[in-house]
């Protein structure tokens, strides 16, 4: 049974600092805007990508990491439901994804981020371990730990973990779909389930968790069916 009352600290060491919450995401933000410029092959690129990423965690973040998850059992179901979510439109119906409501102007289409050529087991254990590992830090650092806290006050250190309120609740969950492009519907539907999921634990471990868990089984759906479109 999840109890509402069981929460992670609010005022954690450093944790009324913005930049502990999100200096991570935006060294992530910032890479995947220069990554084509950059004079780095790979799998080089990729390791120095992972590096880069893993400092910003440890020199920014470091005192506002959770260090447990409460309810990793629900958790680690929930990740994989969610998975399989994200993938249910593109596997029942085939060419939903070439529809102009998902791929246009605004939302972008869709490019494969690893080319054939690419395609080496180290090439995919990096991609996965990033999935898996690195990337539900940094995003939920921000997306769940930071952003919707802030919209509710911006001395957002006052404000509980998972606490809600419908603008902070939709605004967080529109921007997250956003952040996901040709994939915003599905999107905004984790962005909701994950919303959901910290205003039930109130627990950013467990966030973590149930976002490493998606991740991770995508990468695998991924690899097991060739379906490189979902690693952009």
């Amino acid at each position: 049974m999840i109890h509402d009352t069981a929460r992670e600290p609010h005022a954690t060491l450093g944790s009324t600092s913005p930049v502990a919450w999100v200096a991570p995401f935006a060294v992530f933000m910032l890479w995947l805007a220069v990554d084509k410029y950059l004079p780095v092959a790979n799998p080089a690129k990729e390791m120095l990508r992972d590096v880069v990423l893993i400092a910003a965690i440890l020199a920014f973040s470091r005192r506002v990491l959770p260090t447990s998850a409460p309810h990793w059992k629900a958790s680690i179901a929930l990740g994989i439901g969610v998975c399989v979510l994200w993938v249910a439109p593109d596997a029942l119906f085939p060419g939903w994804r070439s529809s102009p409501v998902f791929q246009n102007a605004v939302t972008g289409t869709i490019t494969a981020s690893i080319g054939p050529s690419e395609l080496t087991p180290l090439m995919l254990a990096l991609r996965t371990a990033r999935a898996a590992l690195i990337v539900p830090v940094l995003e939920e650092l921000f997306w769940r730990g930071w952003l919707p806290r802030w919209l509710q006050d911006t001395r957002f250190g006052n404000v509980p973990l998972g606490q809600y309120t419908p603008f902070a609740f939709w605004a967080t969950a529109l921007l997250f779909a956003a952040e996901h492009g040709p994939f915003w519907e599905v999107g905004l539907l984790c962005g909701i389930i994950y919303n959901w999921w910290m205003m039930r634990t109130r627990s950013l471990g467990d966030l973590i968790l149930v976002h490493a868990v998606t991740n991770l089984a995508l990468s695998v759906y991924v690899m097991w069916m060739s379906r490189w479109m979902f690693w952009m």
